[in-house]
């Protein structure tokens, strides 16, 4: 008996709905912080947003070759990338199996939203201020890589994900196509791999 009350409960491990509910309140989290830093650094980060259709189409087509590029690592997982199909795979895959399309869409439009409004509306256009535009997309493209810190590998990945994202807020100019990429792409990834790839159904 005080074996057992030492040792207190088997299942004292967060469930899955607190982990997801804890992923959206950091990910929606960035949003006031990046709010903050960029008063701080002199860069709005929602300086350089705007309500355009034409945009948020625009940010829907620039997912499509991070998609193509997803497929392509989970089909073609050469050297390092067979650690990022492995994770995909054991903890991506165990953590949301169960979950419905709206959490997802939850999560995902989160990340979208946050992390834009961090990396690219407060980071990236302070970074490129200070060194110039290139200077600017690669600091904060490694400073995002970084904060996803799962494996090497991972990093590098994230990191080119973020000269992605970034190139493409320079080419547009309008922070909300980058949160409709960024969000979409999620989406789309996390959909495809827990019902298509290892058939959830629910």
């Amino acid at each position: 008996m005080e074996d057992d009350l030492l040792q207190g409960p088997e299942n004292d491990q967060p469930t899955r709905d607190v982990i997801i509910i804890l992923m959206v309140f950091f990910e929606a989290g960035l949003a006031p912080f990046s709010l903050f830093l960029g008063w701080l650094l002199g860069h709005p980060p929602l300086e350089r947003f705007v309500w355009s259709l034409e945009d948020a189409l625009w940010g829907a087509g620039a997912a499509v070759p991070l998609f193509v590029l997803f497929l392509a690592i989970l089909n073609w997982p050469i050297g390092p990338l067979a650690k990022v199909k492995k994770f995909c795979e054991e903890d991506v895959v165990s953590l949301f199996r169960d979950s419905a399309l709206s959490e997802l869409a939850l999560i995902s439009l989160s990340a979208g939203v946050g992390e834009e409004m961090l990396f690219r509306g407060a980071l990236q256009a302070a970074f490129a201020q200070w060194m110039g535009t290139a200077g600017g997309l690669v600091a904060a493209s490694v400073i995002f890589g970084l904060m996803h810190a799962i494996s090497m590998t991972y990093i590098v990945i994230t990191g080119f994900l973020g000269l992605y994202l970034g190139g493409v807020w320079i080419a547009n100019g309008n922070l909300l196509t980058v949160m409709v990429t960024h969000a979409l792409y999620d989406f789309v990834a996390l959909s495809y791999l827990i019902r298509i790839q290892y058939g959830s159904t629910k």
